[in-house]
């Protein structure tokens, strides 16, 4: 009987968690925090205009108002500034002083595209106005926003647009090096409940083929030139390659640094890998901030060049899940904001392979592979506990055995496991965001490979604004190289880490890296970079895949 008893007592102590989680509102979450960063007085550009919106959806309009005239006092000629104060009078139903200060933001290079594209819910009022007509006929049958390369692979593609008005989106592309070839064509429709955005997927290509295309909105004609943006698919599952990767994080949004598309662009990679905090947002339960740090990245001509040539593959961090060094809790659908805005949000503006488990299981995580190398994306804030208790878990116990499952499966030469946070525990000193926090969670990783001989694994992050190298060294194992880097646009930086075991590490310039594999050598190797924003080769770590066994 005592024995029973004190089964039932340990049942009840095991459950007694996830039961207070389910009565709590936040599920295990920390309680998101925008007015950290969202505040007056900030240094940091990316910031300014996001302070404006969140005091104008708050519907404290005189405040906003009093910022934004700072900001032009500062800079009369900033075109955000100028559109952001058309918002404010929007919602004021000023109706011919939000055209006004509209209007000057175009004249003065806001994409008109931006202003269509809204946050609709801070424009609805503007929507029948002889302006927004003029606009919407000056860019009838082209998307607003895209078109973004998602989803490639050896044999389909897939093509992301946001369109003025709910309508048809058709893709026509043909192969670039013989203009006699058959057209493929395919088509999707945006729709308002999707934010006016559609995903069009293209199948029936061949691998390693560079196709022309065009994008046309509605019933306009498509029409191939010599000038149409072209895309290569990758090459066939297994097949030996040699072929180039740019990756990073820590996009905010600073109007002089978005040349870095245009750099990254300059080396020609195969794909594009946003590994967290692709932009700045920091308030998750504002769907209207979200749209609105989403669209002012997509309107920028350096972005949308870049994007519409190179296949985008993204996962997601701190600042563009929720907050600072969040957690979401172990729940699915606790706090609500998790699927109902951020990943609903965050689905509408990529074309990724998956979305983790999809409605019943959220995420961002998922696998794709490039020839014989395979890459496994993590999600490392959905489910994240507080590292503060007992065994915290960064993924969760379903999306840790999905992680297992796909490891097994993974039978490229090397096997790219890519987190949003930092692997190596020195990266950010005592800080427990990091997998510093979740000790034994990243062990049982480790731990996995070893025990399954899985050779040829590298590691690659973000989150840390700068570029490093990492060697973490294994007793039951070979050593796992880390490349690191995030810091892509941001105005904020962190210090290097030389000191602190990095093999190298850069943090004087924007910076992202390069990664180059060769696997039809007879001995493997995968080389990371680091190009700083003007085009410069900073340092460089060759790792052959010998040495990964």
């Amino acid at each position: 009987m005592i024995q029973r008893i004190a089964f039932v007592l340990l049942l009840t102590m095991l459950a007694t968690p996830l039961l207070a989680q389910e009565d709590d509102p936040l599920g295990g979450a920390s309680r998101p925090n925008p007015q950290m960063v969202l505040k007056r007085g900030g240094r940091q550009y990316k910031r300014n205009h996001q302070f404006a919106l969140r005091l104008i959806v708050l519907d404290r309009l005189d405040e906003a108002e009093e910022l934004l005239q700072q900001l032009l006092i500062a800079d009369p000629g900033d075109p955000e500034s100028h559109y952001m104060l058309g918002l404010l009078y929007a919602q004021q139903e000023k109706t011919e002083q939000a055209i006004t200060e509209i209007r000057r933001a175009v004249v003065l290079g806001l994409p008109p595209g931006r202003v269509l594209a809204g946050p609709r819910a801070l424009i609805s009022e503007l929507q029948e106005n002889a302006f927004f007509d003029v606009l919407r006929k000056s860019l009838a049958g082209v998307p607003l926003h895209g078109p973004l390369v998602g989803n490639v692979t050896d044999h389909s593609a897939a093509f992301w647009v946001r369109t003025a008005e709910a309508d048809k989106v058709i893709v026509t592309l043909r192969e670039q090096a013989d203009k006699a070839a058959p057209l493929h064509s395919a088509g999707s429709l945006s729709k308002a409940d999707d934010d006016f955005t559609a995903v069009v997927n293209v199948d029936g290509l061949k691998a390693n083929t560079v196709y022309s295309y065009e994008v046309t909105v509605g019933n306009h004609p498509a029409e191939l030139t010599d000038d149409s943006p072209q895309f290569q698919t990758f090459p066939a599952p297994g097949e030996a390659s040699k072929f180039k990767l740019a990756f990073g994080g820590g996009a905010g949004f600073v109007p002089p640094h978005e040349r870095m598309w245009d750099t990254i662009a300059s080396y020609h990679p195969l794909a594009l890998l946003l590994l967290g905090d692709n932009t700045y947002i920091d308030d998750p339960e504002s769907v209207e901030m979200q749209q609105y740090t989403y669209q002012r990245r997509q309107s920028r001509p350096e972005y949308r060049r870049l994007t519409g040539r190179t296949a985008v593959f993204t996962i997601w961090d701190d600042h563009d899940f929720g907050t600072n060094d969040c957690w979401g809790g172990p729940l699915v659908d606790k706090p609500a904001w998790k699927r109902d805005k951020a990943w609903k949000v965050y689905k509408q503006n990529w074309p990724n392979p998956g979305f983790g488990g999809g409605p019943e299981q959220p995420g961002c995580y998922y696998a794709f592979s490039i020839g014989d190398i395979d890459f496994i994306m993590l999600d490392c804030r959905y489910y994240r506990t507080t590292a503060k208790i007992d065994n915290p878990s960064m993924l969760g116990p379903v999306q840790l055995k999905w992680f297992e499952e796909e490891l097994l499966k993974c039978h490229g030469k090397f096997k790219v496991i890519c987190s949003s946070v930092p692997w190596d525990f020195r990266t950010k000193g005592d800080s427990l965001d990091t997998w510093n926090g979740y000790k034994e969670e990243r062990e049982k990783i480790f731990r996995m490979i070893e025990d399954n001989n899985i050779p040829g694994v590298v590691l690659m992050s973000a989150d840390r604004h700068r570029s490093d190298a990492w060697k973490i060294e294994r007793a039951g194992g070979y050593p796992f190289y880390e490349f690191n880097s995030s810091r892509l646009t941001n105005q904020h930086v962190h210090p290097t880490m030389k000191k602190a075991g990095a093999i190298f590490s850069y943090n004087a310039k924007q910076s992202f890296g390069l990664v180059t594999f060769d696997t039809t050598l007879e001995d493997p190797t995968v080389m990371y970079e680091v190009i700083n924003i003007d085009g410069e080769r900073i340092d460089g770590l060759t790792v052959k895949l010998s040495e990964l066994r």
